[in-house]
């Protein structure tokens, strides 16, 4: 074989950056619909970035997750530990079938993430309701996440527990993008999820196979942008690959894939500029204009890679967060002007002063009045 042959090969290699990773199986649509070989993975594929993936669990051994999972931590029960809670045989792998989504390598099914360089860290919890996703998030955080990616919720009519908004803020604060899925309980009366109607998560309705709203999503005022949630294949524990209506939970894992590309292509931007870039470019879908199902519309990793996003452009998910902080400092200082006990203590001395002399002069009041009014008898009877 001649040198030059060689070395167009070796060009050829080096300008086609997909060529390395197998062919995504025909069932995954969104890549289509997406680009992600023609146009997204030429730029990035989630090299350097962290997922975490709080879940309950995923299993690392599988050939199209080989090399992509770091060890599982279970912090929340940290006595019980991986062994019982962490091997993801309920609901049929559910946290292997979204870590997949976002890291999956091709190298058993075909099976393809839309991040697979990136990492992923399965965070076993939220069995004790939402201290213990609280926990979770702030574990997360610590260890370097990016990203925590949140396919899980609880169906409530309440605004997010104190405690769990607390440990949003507070990753928000370490520079962590937060995504959750809305849920699928579609329009029923006004049900919500928690952490996705928490501020400062980025949250993720369904769109089905024809980029129509999906029935099922979950509403709320609190919608960012959607993505697939029909018809969604992914690999189970077992590492068979299956095909079905996964719901808002694949939309959350691609979207959460979607941001580990932004953040592998743009490593210094903070994440609140990442969430902005992501919803700036997304594709109006739904009725026109933000709706409660679809948000701002169909998530678009490369219009999120390339465009040009103004500084100004709108960002409502850090916007109810700075609201809900504002809100917090308004108790606070209210608290700050009350008197203390000391205070109050000799306010009460004074008021009952205060009250003492008013009632000594209006009983010496009284008693003049009485007088006068006396005298003033006498005389017109003398007259």
């Amino acid at each position: 074989m001649s040198a030059g042959f060689l070395a167009i090969l070796l060009v050829a290699g080096i300008s086609s950056p997909a060529a390395a990773l197998p062919r995504p199986r025909d069932e995954l649509y969104w890549f289509d619909w997406w680009e992600i070989e023609k146009k997204v993975w030429p730029i990035t594929k989630g090299k350097g970035v962290t997922v975490a993936v709080l879940d309950n669990g995923v299993n690392p051994n599988l050939p199209d997750l080989r090399g992509a999972i770091l060890k599982g931590v279970n912090p929340s029960e940290p006595d019980v530990g991986l062994s019982k809670v962490g091997k993801d045989r309920k609901n049929g792998g559910h946290g292997t079938a979204m870590a997949a989504l976002i890291v999956a390598r091709g190298g058993g099914t075909g099976m393809m993430g839309v991040a697979p360089e990136a990492k992923v860290l399965p965070v076993v919890g939220h069995r004790g309701g939402s201290w213990a996703l609280a926990i979770d998030i702030r574990y997360a955080a610590d260890r370097g996440a990016q990203v925590i990616s949140m396919s899980i919720g609880s169906a409530t009519f309440m605004e997010c527990p104190m405690e769990l908004q607390a440990a949003v803020a507070y990753a928000v604060k370490k520079d962590v993008v937060l995504v959750a899925s809305a849920g699928n309980e579609g329009r029923f009366e006004d049900w919500r999820n928690w952490p996705a109607n928490c501020a400062g998560v980025m949250t993720v309705g369904g769109l089905d196979g024809y980029v129509k709203p999906w029935p099922k999503t979950t509403p709320g005022n609190y919608m960012a942008v959607a993505a697939p949630a029909a018809h969604v294949g992914t690999i189970n524990w077992n590492g068979r690959f299956r095909l079905g209506d996964g719901g808002t939970s694949p939309s959350a894992a691609l979207t959460a894939g979607v941001v580990a590309l932004v953040r592998s292509k743009y490593p210094e931007m903070p994440a609140e500029q990442v969430v902005q870039r992501v919803l700036a470019t997304t594709k109006d879908v739904g009725p026109p204009g933000w709706d409660d199902v679809t948000g701002h519309g169909l998530v678009r990793p490369y219009r999120a890679l390339v465009d040009k996003v103004p500084s100004t452009a709108p960002n409502p998910v850090y916007d109810r967060l700075r609201t809900w902080q504002k809100s917090r400092e308004r108790p606070a200082a209210a608290k700050s002007v009350m008197p203390s006990r000391a205070t109050k203590k000799q306010s009460a001395t004074r008021s009952r002063g205060q009250t003492s002399a008013w009632v000594i002069g209006a009983v010496v009041f009284s008693a003049l009045c009485l007088l006068l009014g006396g005298w003033r008898i006498a005389r017109n009877h003398f007259k």
